[in-house]
């Protein structure tokens, strides 16, 4: 590696701290010159933790990123971005499971400070720990703007390329070894996730997919596209967004060269594209119309394997695909195996 991958500790009440230091006691190979963006005092109470009565893993403070190359095995490299003026770290740790505006704050600027980074070129990609939506909004301005961390990284990114927003489209797309799957919508009520079923974001989410699935497999991906209704409308008797928006999207697609599916039933497009016993499915990726009907299959599978990684955005993205887990947070009970395979798909797509 030539540049280090940055771990954003995610929300300070939460798993994400926890998470981070078992990863770097479980796979040093995979958190070799990777450094954790965020608090001091919350990654040692994090590393005290997960240690109980075993040895507590040393924590390096770094004043550049550049320094997490060369940082031991098993040692927790750290940047204390209060020391760069992001945000002024509170005297103690926030408390844990608790919703706060100051997690929140934290969480949020060590993804700014983090993004910024990567779209300056100083690290090779970023992997973020889980972040709560209700702190981000408690945390205001800028960060009650957004609705997760897609919705910042790509105003970030906009910014940064001095773009509009609308001109870098961004997908979200859910991934294990057994199953990928892209939305044409991320966090919208039902209703408006219906709305969002156009011919255009059908169209440029295809597009956006074939071109970053391609560049992983090095040839053109098979992209399976599940229907909206039921049996895919059954010709029209269920509902024809199938028929006047999906269908004419993938004809367009195909014009491009695009290898795409017909609209397909929903309830079998997820079993068909998944890869079992290390048979490839019919289907190299899932186009699903809504969060819940892609995200569902997905970890359904082991939200334990599952990484979430947004396509479109001019850096690598990756986080585990669960949440802050405030119920259990500061009990060491959190598996850290999404965040280990977050972090081996970060490096695999930086190459």
């Amino acid at each position: 590696m030539t540049l280090p991958i940055a771990i954003t500790q995610g929300d300070p009440a939460g798993i994400g701290p926890e998470i981070i230091v078992k990863a770097y006691r479980d796979a040093p190979d995979q958190t070799q010159g990777c450094f954790v963006v965020g608090d001091l005092a919350t990654l040692r109470r994090a590393a005290r933790v997960v240690a109980g009565d075993a040895v507590v893993l040393p924590v390096a403070l770094l004043t550049d990123a550049q320094q997490a190359l060369n940082v031991p095995p098993r040692c927790l490299p750290l940047l204390q971005i209060g020391l760069a003026g992001s945000f002024l770290a509170p005297s103690a740790p926030v408390p844990f499971g608790q919703l706060g505006a100051v997690a929140g704050r934290m969480a949020g600027d060590c993804v700014v400070w983090a993004a910024n980074a990567a779209l300056r070129g100083e690290v090779a990609a970023l992997v973020t720990a889980p972040l709560n939506k209700a702190a981000l909004s408690m945390a205001g301005a800028p960060h009650s703007a957004f609705a997760g961390h897609t919705e910042m990284l790509q105003a970030l990114a906009a910014s940064h390329t001095r773009q509009a927003i609308a001109q870098l489209p961004v997908r979200m797309m859910l991934a294990n070894d057994e199953l990928r799957v892209v939305l044409v919508s991320i966090h919208l009520s039902m209703r408006d996730a219906l709305a969002a079923v156009t011919f255009d974001n059908v169209l440029q989410t295809l597009l956006i997919t074939h071109h970053a699935i391609k560049a992983v497999l090095g040839r053109v991906p098979r992209i399976g596209v599940a229907g909206l209704n039921p049996h895919a409308g059954e010709g029209g008797l269920f509902g024809s967004e199938e028929q006047h928006i999906i269908a004419p999207a993938i004809a367009a697609a195909r014009l491009q060269g695009l290898q795409v599916s017909d609209p397909l039933a929903p309830d079998t497009v997820f079993m068909r594209a998944r890869s079992k016993g290390g048979q490839p499915g019919d289907f190299d990726v899932v186009l699903a119309m809504y969060h819940d009907q892609g995200l569902i299959p997905v970890k359904y599978l082991g939200i334990e394997k599952g990484v979430n990684v947004t396509l479109g955005l001019p850096l690598v993205r990756t986080s585990p695909d669960h949440g802050t887990a405030f119920d259990i947070a500061g009990t060491g009970q959190a598996d850290a195996s999404s965040l280990i395979e977050a972090i081996r798909v970060a490096r695999q797509l930086s190459r």
